[in-house]
């Protein structure tokens, strides 16, 4: 599957990798549905950065989830 284009179900993909990465418990905030794909990009720059990291402090998973709150639709 390549991630470099937008696509509904490259974002449920992304959106469920960055919830394993970051620990989510909550998989609600997760939801596909309430992220615009127009934010695409946002997320997947999110998404190489923390894949990436071999491992990530409390407080940078906390950024993360900040920074995913602020690409979700109002």
């Amino acid at each position: 599957m390549n991630l470099e284009y937008p696509s509904k179900e490259n974002l449920k993909l992304l959106l469920h990798e960055l919830a394993d990465h970051l620990g989510v418990v909550n998989r609600k905030i997760m939801d596909p549905d309430d992220y615009d794909i127009d934010k695409y990009d946002d997320l997947k720059l999110m998404y190489d950065m923390i894949t990436q990291k071999t491992n990530l402090s409390a407080a940078e998973k906390q950024a993360f989830i900040e920074e995913l709150r602020s690409v979700r639709k109002s």
